[in-house]
């Protein structure tokens, strides 16, 4: 049976991811937020299909991806960002020419039976002139030897697979490989030791690789030249799920409170048809820059990158509304509006961040 075979009508699967959202996520979003992180709602949306249709030749849908992502979203940013960490891992997959990854390991991690990570965000900021690369690889017989650590790569048990880069000095320069790691893998050690103020259910570990051998059956790209144009699009434009979801969690809020406080929150300076107003043109572009995630030219990346800018600006402010329209209710520990607050501020700095987008606008050629 092909991957396309395993993998439904996209409408189907965001009924099926409806379902899932509202029956099994919704009512642990608390424990989430405190540290739960959610395998079996993991597995059960890998069940319904969410990871698998912007993989699926020949009717590859990043749209409908994007929409799986934004529902999770409107429940738990927690969730939303694991389901786009897999999302990318199989995005990585899928975009190499590695065959026997892409018949073996994507129709695991399509299907939510492998759950894993992306692991780029240092490499994202190192090729944007951020940071420098943390890993170093030793050519060997067998593929390569890493050495380094990452500190964040979520999504990830101890046996989780994630997609790394490293650098290999060669003669007087030095290219960079992508390859798959696995947490359990001789060399390698994962630790669960960060502290967040939200996202603590995301799986989020610091990552050693000491001496590892990456054999040539996960290297994705070598070197990583021409691939890392094709899957930086769509890497970026799938975290725009995110937003969406927490852009009409916003205004839900917002109108929930309206019978009650309207009289009074109209006189606050947006509404919630305001942002209504913003997410229908946000989404639009989303969702027709998602008919093609494999275009390599400047200025479609630089719509993608202003895309996921406006919306992890849009995300903080709706959600600023949304705890001003909801006052002291949604103060409180248990408040929706509180934690969609804190929330939001992981959209505005999760890799590639604010600062990094508006930095990458700015390095990046003009259309």
């Amino acid at each position: 049976m092909t991957l396309q075979e395993r993998i439904a009508d996209p409408a189907a699967m965001l009924t099926r991811v409806d379902a899932v959202a509202s029956a099994q996520l919704m009512p642990k979003v608390r424990e989430i937020d405190a540290g739960l992180y959610p395998e079996d709602i993991m597995r059960a949306f890998g069940e319904a299909g969410a990871y698998g249709v912007h993989v699926s030749a020949p009717a590859m849908d990043m749209g409908q991806t994007i929409q799986a992502i934004a529902r999770a979203g409107e429940e738990c940013i927690s969730t939303a960002f694991c389901m786009w960490c897999q999302n990318a891992l199989a995005w990585y997959i899928a975009s190499s020419d590695n065959a026997a990854l892409r018949s073996t390991l994507l129709p695991k991690v399509a299907k939510g039976q492998a759950l894993g990570g992306t692991g780029l965000s240092n490499p994202m900021k190192t090729f944007f002139g951020i940071e420098t690369m943390r890993l170093k690889g030793t050519r060997t017989d067998k593929g390569y030897t890493v050495k380094g650590a990452l500190p964040w790569v979520s999504n990830v048990g101890e046996d989780g697979y994630f997609g790394i880069v490293f650098s290999v000095g060669e003669g007087e320069g030095v290219k960079h490989v992508m390859a798959v790691a696995r947490g359990d893998q001789q060399g390698v050690k994962t630790v669960l030791d960060h502290d967040f103020m939200s996202m603590a259910g995301t799986a989020t570990r610091s990552v050693q690789f000491r001496d590892a051998l990456i054999e040539d059956l996960f290297v994705l790209a070598d070197p990583i030249d021409g691939y890392l144009q094709k899957i930086r699009p769509g890497f970026v434009l799938m975290q725009c799920g995110m937003a969406l979801g927490m852009i009409r969690s916003s205004i839900k809020l917002m109108e929930q409170v309206r019978g009650q406080l309207g009289h009074v929150n109209k006189y606050l300076e947006k509404q919630p048809e305001d942002f209504q107003a913003m997410l229908d043109e946000l989404e639009a572009e989303i969702m027709e820059l998602a008919q093609t995630p494999y275009d390599t030219s400047v200025s479609y990346f630089r719509r993608v990158v202003t895309a996921r800018l406006r919306g992890g600006e849009a995300s903080t402010d709706a959600a600023h509304f949304a705890m001003l329209h909801c006052g002291a209710r949604g103060f409180v520990s248990k408040g929706a509006a509180q934690r969609r607050l804190r929330e939001s501020y992981f959209i505005a700095v999760v890799t590639p961040a604010t600062k990094q987008l508006r930095k990458m606008l700015a390095d990046l050629p003009a259309a």
